[in-house]
């Protein structure tokens, strides 16, 4: 699943690398914590569906834009073990200016160039898609840089100040391993680099609480409070997501390195206190970064349908 950290990491320090996943025990959470009863499975599976829509990173034809409609699909047993589904929906023109140069082109429907040596094909129509279980990846539930088992999920801290305190213990250590092992690469990194975003840091870890694992609807509804409630975190009301879905905006701080502005902003279902939608805004000297620049919906919960290819939408 898509990681917010690592897309704001990435414009800290080139060195910068999460630290891998690992073990973690009920003992890690704060002492103080009161943790959540824990929720009843009501399925087989926590169902977590991506659908992204996003500019297409180079022009095609003539010099047109397209863009580019997605899906992926991620299913976790109670087990912890995961499977992933993909399947790219197609492309059509941009903007009205991008279906005119299209319609001048032929209308056609594919495209095919190289880049580093590599093809890269486009096209307007679905592919046939993929479903496997996740290569390379540890059974369990990833939260942050820690691999819980699905109990350890449920014992997480349900009020707002003791989850802000364990997220912040999260992110004091990410900052202190990536500061380190940015010096390998530019003896001038310091720790500082970090700690300058460090409540977006916190911000961004409590994000994924509200939709990638099936933690209780009370630490849900923490993490929301932690977010909302962060330094630098902006309330931008009731708004309505792509899918026509209700619920609350939110803006994390814009993080800025030379002529590269990162924006985004969240849209959480209040009710159920899972993500609806997350709105990324790259831009380098001004300009959107096509490719990195999108929209992604979120529809997540549990199910009892076991893996299969995501449907056409």
């Amino acid at each position: 699943m898509r990681s917010t950290l690592a897309i704001a990491a990435g414009l800290v320090l080139a060195g910068a690398a999460a630290a891998p996943a690992t073990a973690v025990t009920a003992s890690t959470a704060p002492a103080t914590a009161v943790t959540a009863t824990a929720d009843a499975p009501k399925g087989a599976y926590w169902r977590v569906e991506q659908i992204r829509t996003a500019m297409h990173p180079k022009p095609v034809g003539s010099g047109y834009h397209l863009i580019e409609r997605s899906v992926s699909v991620d299913w976790l047993s109670l087990a912890g073990k995961n499977w992933w589904g993909f399947r790219k929906l197609g492309a059509k023109p941009a903007t009205p200016k991008d279906e005119a140069a299209w319609r001048a082109d032929g209308s056609p429907t594919s495209w095919a160039y190289r880049v580093e040596g590599m093809k890269v094909r486009v096209s307007t129509r679905p592919d046939k898609g993929s479903v496997m279980p996740t290569k390379g990846r540890r059974d369990g539930f990833h939260v942050g840089e820690k691999l819980m088992t699905y109990q350890q999920l449920q014992a997480l801290p349900a009020e707002v100040e003791p989850l802000r305190r364990y997220l912040t213990e999260q992110t004091d250590a990410w900052i202190d391993k990536a500061a380190e092992e940015a010096k390998s690469t530019d003896p001038r990194a310091t720790k500082n680099d970090w700690l300058v975003n460090r409540d977006r840091y916190v911000a961004e870890r409590a994000i994924p609480l509200l939709y990638e694992n099936p933690v209780p609807e009370k630490v849900r509804a923490a993490a929301y409070q932690v977010l909302k409630t962060t330094k630098g975190v902006t309330d931008l009301g009731r708004v309505t997501d792509p899918l026509g879905r209700s619920g609350h905006k939110l803006a994390l701080p814009v993080l800025t390195k030379k002529n590269t502005v990162l924006k985004q902003y969240y849209v959480v279902d209040t009710r159920t206190m899972t993500l609806l939608a997350e709105y990324t805004d790259l831009k380098d000297d001004r300009a959107p970064v096509h490719g990195k620049s999108d929209t992604t919906t979120f529809t997540v919960g549990w199910t009892n349908d076991k893996p299969a290819v995501p449907g056409v939408s």
